[in-house]
């Protein structure tokens, strides 16, 4: 069976994951959770980064410093995670989604600022795939509206859009390091914040409501709780984990890339017969080949691809149903303007195997009964 997915192991996990125990701090904030938050801000030229449980987390912990209150209102695509949509509804927010870009599958930006009403308070973009939202015009509309960017980059680290990292250019960026992702620590995520103003809010709410880090930073002589809180640090055994990856990240991100441009190189003829819809990547955006997806002609083509492959034991999967259509979405938001693109484009969309490591042999099968389904 060739699977869609493996977790990532670059190989000296198990040795940091070791030295936590050694180290005898396992719990959140740990030496190898310190590690990953400095490398991130180096790394990504990020003002701050704090290790979370995961990234849903860090979407609410971004979501809780916007300082949203009950009613008003968050546009986001339907297009995406339930995680992004959850955490505002945690604020007692209303949902206002949006259509989308049917090249690149990410929110279409000029849908929003129709969509922005005097109860309107956030653009939450969520990078698709590893590729930008064009957040040039995002950030124009939410100054001009004066409106709060959260960024879903939970699919994008190691992509950037003009020289940017994703993640790093809203208020508030939100990775994943779930096990799906380039990068993993089993569970996890990672929230970044561009202004420091912020920084001591978010260590609080990190810490269950109390100023514990100023505490150890020798800043406080006690720690005591003092405003509302939750328990978002990972374990540093997680982190350990995670370190192994991002010591190696160039090589994880150069063997994902590789996979990708040699699938895009397969499947052109068909694109150019179209047969298939390839990935599009925008001019200035760099990607993570965090994915790699085809287009079929219809719902009805793409779950018939779906069996064959299976019939051949290729694992290929159908990714989101459209947050305006379930039943939470239909509770807790509503869809603005026409849904042109967001069910038909889901209904088409299917993501083929890629994960750090994958043989050629399996590479060369995916092709293969790719290409006999389609001839």
């Amino acid at each position: 069976m060739v699977s869609f997915n493996y977790p990532p192991c670059y190989g000296t996990e198990l040795t940091y994951i070791q030295q936590a125990i050694a180290n005898r701090q396992i719990c959140g904030d740990g030496p190898f959770t310190k590690k990953c938050n400095e490398w991130i801000e180096k790394r990504f030229n990020a003002q701050k980064a704090y290790l979370t449980t995961s990234c849903t987390s860090a979407l609410d912990m971004a979501l809780l410093l916007t300082s949203l209150n009950p009613g008003d209102e968050v546009i986001l695509p339907s297009y995406t995670f339930s995680s992004t949509a959850t955490a505002a509804v945690l604020c007692g927010a209303r949902l206002v989604f949006v259509d989308i870009r049917p090249d690149t599958m990410n929110i279409d930006e000029k849908q929003i600022e129709d969509a922005i009403t005097d109860r309107t308070k956030v653009i939450l973009a969520m990078h698709y795939a590893g590729i930008a939202c064009e957040m040039d015009t995002i950030l124009s509309i939410a100054k001009a509206h004066n409106l709060l960017v959260v960024e879903d980059a939970a699919q994008g680290v190691m992509s950037s859009y003009k020289g940017r990292a994703l993640g790093t250019i809203g208020d508030f960026g939100c990775y994943s390091f779930h096990e799906t992702k380039n990068y993993s620590m089993g569970e996890g995520g990672a929230l970044l914040i561009r202004d420091p103003a912020n920084n001591e809010r978010a260590e609080i709410l990190r810490e269950k409501g109390t100023n514990r880090s100023r505490f150890y930073r020798g800043q406080v002589d006690k720690y005591t709780w003092v405003d509302f809180g939750d328990s978002y640090l990972p374990s540093d055994m997680n982190a350990a984990y995670l370190w192994a990856q991002l010591e190696a990240a160039d090589i994880i991100n150069e063997n994902r890339l590789r996979t990708h441009a040699i699938y895009m190189d397969a499947f052109s003829s068909l694109a150019r017969q179209e047969r298939i819809v390839l990935p599009t990547v925008p001019e200035g955006c760099v990607h993570n080949a965090h994915m790699f997806y085809i287009k079929c002609r219809d719902l009805e083509e793409r779950q018939a691809y779906i069996r064959f492959m299976r019939d051949h034991d290729v694992q290929t999967v159908f990714h989101y149903v459209p947050l305006h259509s379930a039943p939470a979405g239909l509770k807790f938001g509503r869809f603005h303007g026409t849904d042109r693109y967001t069910t038909s484009e889901s209904n088409r969309l299917v993501r083929l195997p890629i994960y750090y490591g994958i043989p050629d042999s399996d590479i060369e099968q995916v092709i293969k009964y790719t290409r006999q389904f389609f001839a």
